[in-house]
Parts: C-alpha cells; structure tokens; sequence
C-alpha cells in the first residue's frame, strides 16, 4: 500500500462515519501539477477525539491545533505509513508571529482563508474526483501566480517565515509573485529577523538545493532578504551578478553546501558571522568553510604537489573545483585538475607518511616545536617526489637537525 492509497482509506472511513473528509494544502497543489506529493494531509470536520476514536493506531502529533496523525501499515520499504488529519479551523492572534495563539474548529472555508498562499489553500476530495477551491488557487496555478490568501500583510505578520517561503514557492514551480503578495513582502522583509536561525537554515537548503536555485536567489535579492539574512554579501550590481551566475551554473544536483558557499563567496571575513547567526550543523559548516577558504585559491598546472595534492585528498575536492567552473576559472586548468582526480587512484594525493612523530621519537628526538617543521617538510618533499623511502626521510632529518 502507498501512503496515497492510505490517505484515501482514512478519507473513507471518515466519510463513511459522517463526517466531511479531503485532501488539503500541498498534496493538492502538486497533484495538480503533476507531481508526486511528498506526503497527504487531510483535513476534516471530525474533531480529534472523534479522529482518533475512529482509527486504531493514532498519535496526538498536534492535539492543540487540531492534528492528529494515524498511522497505517507498513509500505514496500517497511516504513510505518503516516497521515496527518487535522480539523477544519480557523486561527486566533499570532503573538509570536508563528504559531496562532489559539484555534477555533470550523469550516473548509475559514480553513482555507488561515493558509499561507491560494495554490496552498485548496481541498480535494479523491473519493469524488473533485477540487473544492474557495481561494482561486486552481486559476492561479494556470496562470503561474503566487498570491497570499487575503490581506498578504496579515498573512505575512501571522508568519514572519511566509516571506522566505514565498520566495521558495516561487521559485520551485516557476511562478511570478502578485504585485501586491511581493510589495507586502518587502515592506515587511525586516521582519524575517524574528524567525529562528533554524526555520531560515531549512528554507535555505531547500531553495538552494532545487533544480531552480538561481531563481530563488534572485528572488532573495529581489524581495530584500539577503540584506537580512545574509548581510555579509556584496550586493553591488556588478558583484551580485556575478553570484548569481555562479549559482546559475552549478550543476543540478548541487549539494547545500556547494549552492551555499556559491551565494556567501563574497562575505569575506563575515563568513564567522554567518556561521554564528545560522547555526548550520557542525558537517555542513566544515564543508561549507573549507571550500569557502580555498574558493579564493589561484590554481596552477604547474603548482608543487606537495601544495595540490593535500587539496585533492579532500572529500569535497571535486565540489571546490564545481565551484571554480562556475565562477569562471580557465577551463584548460581545471580540467588537468579534473583528469588528476579521475585518472590517478585517491591514495595518490595522501599517501601513508613516511615518518611520524613515533618514528622522530625512535630516532632519539625529544618532543619539541621542531617536530612539526620537521613532520612537514618531510611530508612536502614526499609529495614532491624528492623523498621515497623511510630512510632517505631519516637522512633528511638528520640534515635539517644539523642545520638548526
């Protein structure tokens, strides 16, 4: 069983017992478009204890909101099928400007007038094959439109997160943003300031990770909030162009941190801000900030070894090279780069070392300051083919030793 064929069993069983029962929100949206939602919520007049009366296996994912999510039998993966069934409502103030301060159960209606945006605001019941629209969600689809539901101030006030998202929406399905949706936007884009670093980071990574980066970016600039959530980037004509174009020519499947690295190349010294303010994970930013210090490298075909080859022993060393194709480096070096990577094996750049801090230790060395100058300049001369064996590196320590 899929988790469609699921949802449409928990619409069954509701309407069955009396109660109105549809799809809502964004597997409406998508299914419309012709895409595989990534999950079906549904939306109903039965309150949560009739909900959870009705199904065995419930959890009381959002009790106060009206949620609650059923749990079904396992899929082809043996995963536990999960759907969302949440009571039409209609919400109180937003004090925190997140989540309603209260809610009151009530029609598909007012359900529909609470939601973010109209292609968000439709139902559709998939027992009778039928769209219920009372937001013109359906036209603004055809016509490519992201429009807010209502007064778009209020909706943005409500959700301060909206304005980011609406840039997201925009983007991923290639829809222009209503005059009055975009100038409410960024009247109120100061306003992204209030949301947690946390709820900014997730609607970056998915912007920057879809296949329609570029658009989100500009998009960013467009409404106002790179200077909000990203202040550290240039945003001269000229140079913000520039980071556009990067972002425009990375590849499709892009990691986060590639896409991410591409947008902040400018922030120079302002990258520790950014870490600080955005509290990405600790993996993403030692991605993030390794290809960020090497982005400014200058390569060389005819650079040592012993400085190339630590930097094509990195695990994100085709990502950095990615980045300097799509910022322009002359292709002649980055694709002698690009053979190195694919013609010699990966133990080539990083070789095991022919002397350790043991063997220094061996040779009669005491511990000191020195044992790091000495570890390295053998380490390079390794690299660099000049030192191949064990004892040629105990010779040359010897002879550094001699010349302290």
């Amino acid at each position: 069983m899929t988790e469609r064929e699921f949802a449409i069993e928990v619409v069954s069983k509701l309407q069955r017992e009396g109660h109105q029962a549809l799809f809502a929100g964004g597997c409406v949206r998508d299914e419309l478009l012709s895409l595989t939602p990534a999950d079906h919520d549904v939306a109903t007049s039965a309150t949560p204890d009739q909900v959870k009366a009705l199904f065995r296996r419930t959890h009381s994912f959002g009790a106060s909101f009206g949620v609650v999510e059923v749990l079904g039998p396992k899929d082809a993966q043996g995963e536990w099928l999960k759907v969302q069934v949440a009571t039409f409502r209609s919400d109180g103030t937003y004090t925190d400007g997140r989540r309603p301060d209260s809610v009151t159960f009530s029609s598909p209606e007012e359900d529909a007038a609470r939601r973010d945006f109209t292609i968000n605001g439709m139902f559709y019941d998939p027992l009778a094959h039928r769209v219920i629209d009372f937001v013109g969600g359906e036209a603004d689809l055809r016509a490519k439109v992201l429009r807010a539901i209502g007064d778009p101030r209020q909706r943005f006030a409500e959700d301060k997160l909206r304005i980011l998202r609406a840039v997201r929406m925009a983007a991923r399905f290639e829809l222009t943003i209503d005059p009055a949706t975009l100038a409410a936007a960024r009247v109120m884009v100061r306003e992204i300031k209030a949301v947690s670093a946390e709820r900014i980071a997730e609607e970056l990574r998915k912007i920057l990770t879809n296949k329609h980066r570029e658009r989100g970016v500009r998009l960013l600039g467009e409404v106002g909030l790179v200077e909000h959530i990203l202040p550290e980037v240039d945003r001269s004509p000229a140079e913000w162009e520039r980071t556009c174009e990067a972002v425009e020519r990375l590849p499709v499947h892009a990691s986060f941190e590639l896409a991410f690295t591409a947008l902040i190349r400018t922030a120079g010294p302002g990258i520790g801000a950014i870490r600080r303010r955005l509290r990405l994970s600790n993996d993403e930013w030692g991605r993030i900030s390794w290809l960020f210090m090497q982005n400014e490298r200058n390569f060389s075909r005819d650079e040592l070894r012993s400085s190339l080859y630590p930097l094509l022993a990195h695990p994100a060393a085709h990502e950095l090279l990615t980045l300097h194709r799509a910022q322009g480096t002359a292709p002649d070096v980055l694709e002698y780069l690009e053979g190195l990577l694919r013609d010699l094996p990966p133990e080539t750049f990083n070789p095991p070392r022919l002397l350790t801090g043991d063997d220094l230790k061996a040779m009669g060395l005491k511990p000191g300051s020195h044992f790091k100058r000495l570890i390295d300049t053998v380490r390079d001369l390794q690299l660099d083919g000049v030192l191949t064996t064990r004892a040629e590196a105990e010779d040359k320590v010897r002879q550094l030793l001699n010349g302290l």
